[in-house]
């Protein structure tokens, strides 16, 4: 269709199909050595579907707070199975580090996952006290975007956000209608409005939208869209595209995390 080109991130990054695994396997190495120092929870439940679970990583001290990673994929990919070893910044800054996985178009529809990941950061946050900082990749930062308009979360977990950091994310889903994907997603005009962060007016907590700097001109465009919408911060990464802007987070000394946690 007229946008798949635009929306392919694949097709443009070298070697795309070694990152999944690769991301697997630094994930599971990361998992096994948290779980083995007692440092990790595993499938906490949020909801009673399958796939309504998150991972929790402790620091080693108590925590200042709980950082939350959502994954993407375009809502149709992935589990938190893939990022595990994304929690290194936090947690290396003192943070706890909660990773939902949600349900997966066709089988919901993206207002689904939007309620599914309130859920899963208003039960995390019962484990954890302190501040609230979310982060999420691609359809990810979305979600967590999502997080940011009023009434989403409940007021008493809204009240903790200290910061929203979303990564390259799909902030305006008008321009899906016109990709082949859309056939999975099941979107129509007023579904797309309705879950588009940028036609949403954000609480005030602080934003800071990021963006690999070698992206596709359509993400480029959606981070610009979503930072000029909300007024918020804006960060293109150079040198970054869509499959490693995502690597910073593993850097506890990165300007990411301390955009995140700082």
């Amino acid at each position: 269709m007229e946008l798949d080109e635009a929306y392919a991130n694949a097709a443009h990054i070298a070697g795309a199909a070694d990152y999944p695994p690769r991301w697997a396997e630094c994930a599971k190495a990361f998992r096994d050595r948290r779980a083995g120092a007692g440092r990790a929870k595993l499938a906490l439940p949020y909801g009673d579907r399958p796939r309504e679970v998150f991972d929790l990583f402790l620091p080693s001290a108590a925590p200042k707070g709980l950082s939350v990673f959502v994954h993407g994929g375009y809502w149709l990919r992935f589990d938190n199975s893939y990022w595990s070893h994304l929690a290194t910044g936090p947690l290396a800054q003192g943070w706890a580090v909660a990773m939902p996985s949600y349900d997966l178009c066709p089988d919901v529809r993206i207002a689904d996952i939007t309620r599914q990941i309130a859920c899963a950061i208003s039960e995390a946050a019962q484990h954890i006290a302190g501040p609230l900082a979310l982060t999420g990749h691609s359809a990810g930062g979305h979600l967590v975007a999502r997080m940011g308009v009023q009434g989403v979360l409940p007021s008493k977990v809204a009240q903790r956000l200290h910061s929203i950091v979303p990564i390259s994310p799909v902030a305006d889903l008008r321009p899906l209608l016109k990709t082949s994907m859309n056939a999975q997603l099941g979107l129509d005009m007023a579904a797309a409005m309705a879950e588009s962060p940028v036609l949403m007016q954000p609480m005030d907590v602080p934003v800071s939208v990021w963006v690999g700097g070698d992206e596709r001109p359509a993400f480029l465009d959606q981070a610009r869209w979503l930072a000029e919408a909300w007024g918020c911060g804006y960060m293109v990464a150079e040198g970054k595209h869509h499959f490693d802007v995502i690597d910073a987070l593993a850097d506890p000394d990165s300007a990411m995390v301390s955009a995140l946690l700082g």
